[in-house]
Formats: structure tokens, C-alpha cells, sequence
């Protein structure tokens, strides 16, 4: 079953470049009949399980990461009574949730092509899961969403300061001025007792994606060369209308495919959604990975990660495939997780086309703070920006401090090295501070 699951997959990806005639409509029942051939497949097999499906960004283990906090620097626990409730809610009617403020601000030591060497935004989140089936049970049926408010206090937003200053990537990715959006609306649906996950709806690709343990920009690493597809893996805005799930291959070995609309608009994801069946422009990507078992995946994972997106005249982006690459590990009760990460883009106007990372995480003072430091080398991808870019280096380092249960703030550093759209400066230092509040 696994090995025609694997192979549905891989050809689920490489559907787009067979340019059968059969027409949209016959092209659209077929990628259908593939998804669910393949679901199919993964129902009778052992699925990774809801709490390890996902990265650090998905809602469950979001919550479950906030609720697990101990050891702060303040013991006295403000929102107690809050958590209790919360508990309760989550007891005696299955409705989790989850709520934070994260604010970021950049400084830098040049001034960019705006006239500004700072930058500062900030976002409200709501977030978690409604079991509506098999309450209870392990096979439960839950709605999961996430909803947003982006903002920004300058000029020139944290998500727009490394092109700014001239540099061909994202600082921190997430923090823009979009206002109120979208990022996760969907069906969870948990199988075999708990052992199968799919997800089908409005759904974020990096929350499965290539995924690893320091990949969230709220908590880990701020460079985006050091999340999903190391800046060189072409990424869909969040809430698009998709598909995924994901199978162990006996013991060790996992597998985690998804389709989703490539081209998709947060703030306003219903109205796009009929674009996954009319426009035929996807985002698939296929994963095999290893593990030392099931329940370390989300912390001991090796995988290839291979992705194909369409071409889109209107979005002005070329259709191209790329590979990413992860492995990162877990030492001494966790305290210690190395990792190197990469990938390649064939075309796909992603924003290197070839990226290499690798770094470290240490979990200090008994597990309360994080200490992470990490080295990127990348290639600008020379379809999105033109040819005869310099290749860029960057080098980050900062230290997660839990102030309380509910409060960390995390000072961050980052050095880059002949910063590819700025050819006047070989060298740029930023200075950034994160503030989370979880409730």
C-alpha cells in the first residue's frame, strides 16, 4: 500500500508537466481522482499522528508548545484562571483556543533605499480547533482556524525591510501591514484510531511543508533562509484552498503529499477558492523523510521534500519544480538540535535558486530559553531577479528569553554578507527584539 501510495504521489506532482489532451475539466477530475486514490491508500496504513503532523506553526502544536512553557524566569502564573477555563472548554465541549500578540521591530546599521534603517509591525492571532466528530474517541473530526490582524508602526514594514536594504530575502517573513486575514480554515479529519491525518480546506504549506523544529518566525529563527525551503522553495500565501496528508512507511520512514491553489489571497481567501477548480494553477508537493519513531518526528527528521508549481500569466510567476533537503536531530533530553537544510529552484520565481543552512539550537536554563545560531549561504534565483547577482551570506543568532509563562522576548542578530541588491554595501548588520504574549 505505501509503495502505491509513494507512487500516486510522485505522480500526482509530475501531472502538471505531462501535458496530456484531455481538456481542464478532464485535467481537474484526474488530479481528483489521484488525490483520493492516494487518501485512500493512506487510511489503511499507520499516519503520523496529529500531535507531530505539522511544524511549530501548526495550531495544535502551537498550543500544545504555549501550554508546556515551565520554568520561567517570573513562576507566578498571570492568566491562570484563564488557562483553567480554557481547559475546560476543551474538556467538556472539544473547542480549544489560543490567542497572541507578537510585535517585531529591525534596525539596521545602513539606511535603505526608502531612507529608513528601521522597521517595526506587529500581529494579533486567534486560533485553534473545534472537535465536532468522534469527540472522545481518536478518530475525531475537527474545524481548525486561525485568523489575523497584521499591522504595521512605520513606513516600511518588518516583512519589507531586507529588500529595503537591498537584500534578495525576508528578515522576518510573516510581520506585514495586511491587516485582517486568513490563515488556516479546515477539516482535520484523524483515522485508525488517531494513526491518519488529512487536511482539507483553507490551509498554510509551511505549517507541513519541510517543516523542523526552529522553523517558526514567532519563536525560532526570524530569516526565512532558515524556514520552509531555506528561500528557495516557491511558498503560497496563507489560507489557500488545498489538500494534504501524511502516512508512516512502516517504523521509521514517513511520507506527506498535499495540492493546493498556488496563487491565493489571504484577506480574502472565499473568494478565491473557486480558483482551485477553474484557474488549474497548483502548488503539490511530495515528502519522504525518517525518523527514530513516530513520536520524535517533529523533532528528529530527515527528509527530501520535492515541489512543482504552475505557471500563472496573471500572477506574472513562471511555472518551475525545486527540492529541498532537512535533517535535524534532538541530543541529551533535547537540550541540543543541530540541523542543515537546503534546496534547489528550477525557474518557479522563488527568491534563491539555491540555498544552503546550517545551525544549531540549544535550550538553555533548563529548557525555559532558546539560544539559536545559524549560517546561510544562497544564490539569488537569477529568473527573479536577473542574471550577474552576487551570492549572499548571512549569519543569525538570537537568544529566546520566557520573561513568564505567557511572555518571551527574543533580541536577534543578524550579519549579511554582500547583500545582492545592494551593491554599494558589502556588509549589513540588524539589530531586531521580538516580544510574544500568549494567553
Amino acid at each position: 500500500m505505501a509503495i502505491r501510495c509513494l507512487s500516486t504521489l510522485w505522480h500526482l506532482i509530475n501531472i502538471i508537466n505531462f501535458k496530456l489532451y484531455l481538456g481542464k475539466e478532464m485535467k481537474i477530475k484526474y488530479r481528483f481522482y489521484t488525490i483520493l486514490t492516494c487518501l485512500a491508500f493512506m487510511s489503511q496504513t499507520s499516519v503520523v499522528t496529529a500531535n507531530n503532523f505539522g511544524g511549530p506553526n501548526a495550531v495544535k502544536n502551537t498550543i500544545d508548545d504555549d501550554a508546556g512553557v515551565e520554568n520561567a524566569a517570573i513562576e507566578k502564573n498571570f492568566t491562570e484562571a484563564w488557562s483553567d477555563w480554557k481547559a475546560g472548554l476543551q474538556k467538556d465541549h472539544g473547542f480549544s483556543i489560543g490567542i497572541d500578540y507578537s510585535a517585531v521591530t529591525l534596525s539596521s546599521t545602513e539606511e535603505g533605499a526608502s531612507g529608513d534603517d528601521n522597521a517595526a509591525s506587529g500581529m494579533f492571532r486567534l486560533y485553534g480547533s473545534w472537535d465536532l466528530v468522534g469527540r472522545g474517541t481518536k478518530n475525531t473530526g475537527a474545524l481548525v482556524y486561525k485568523l489575523e490582524q497584521r499591522h504595521s508602526y512605520t513606513d516600511v514594514t518588518v516583512q519589507d525591510f531586507g529588500f529595503d536594504q537591498g537584500y534578495v530575502g525576508l528578515i522576518e517573513p510573516p510581520f506585514s501591514d495586511q491587516k485582517g486575514r486568513w490563515t488556516n480554515l479546515y477539516w482535520r479529519q484523524r483515522m485508525n484510531e488517531g494513526e491518519s491525518t488529512i487536511l482539507a480546506g483553507f490551509i498554510d504549506v509551511t505549517d507541513y511543508v519541510n517543516v523542523y523544529a526552529l522553523a517558526s518566525p514567532w519563536t525560532g529563527f526570524m530569516n526565512f533562509a532558515f524556514s520552509t525551503g531555506s528561500a528557495s522553495m516557491f511558498t503560497p500565501n496563507d489560507a489557500t484552498f488545498g489538500i494534504a496528508g501524511g502516512t508512516m512507511l512502516g517504523k521509521n520512514m514517513f511520507l506527506i503529499g498535499s495540492v493546493a491553489n498556488a496563487y491565493a489571497d489571504s484577506t480574502d481567501p472565499f473568494d478565491g477558492a473557486g480558483d482551485f477548480f477553474s484557474e488549474n494553477e497548483y502548488f503539490s508537493s511530495l515528502e519522504l523523510g525518517w525518523t527514530r519513531s513516530q513520536d520524535r518526528i517533529y523533532l528528529d527528521n530527515m527528509h527530501v521534500t520535492l515541489w512543482h508549481v504552475d505557471e500563472s500569466l496573471l500572477a506574472g510567476t513562471p511555472g518551475g519544480w525545486g527540492v529541498a533537503f532537512n535533517y535535524s536531530r534532538a541530543f541529551k533530553d533535547n537540550q541540543y538540535m543541530p540541523f542543515i537544510r537546503g534546496g534547489y529552484a528550477d525557474e518557479a520565481g522563488t527568491l534563491l535558486e539555491t540555498s544552503l543552512s546550517v545551525g544549531l539550537g540549544y535550550n538553555a536554563v533548563g529548557g525555559r530559553d532558546q539560544l539559536g545560531l545559524a549560517f546561510n549561504w544562497g544564490k539569488p534565483n537569477e529568473n527573479s531577479f536577473g542574471p550577474g547577482l552576487n551570492d549572499q551570506y548571512v549569519l543569525e543568532a538570537y537568544y529566546r528569553y520566557q520573561l513568564s509563562k505567557e511572555i518571551a522576548l527574543t533580541p536577534d542578530l543578524q550579519f549579511m554578507k554582500d547583500p545582492a541588491l545592494n551593491p554599494t554595501e558589502d556588509s549589513l548588520w540588524v539589530l531586531g527584539l521580538r516580544l510574544r504574549v500568549a494567553l
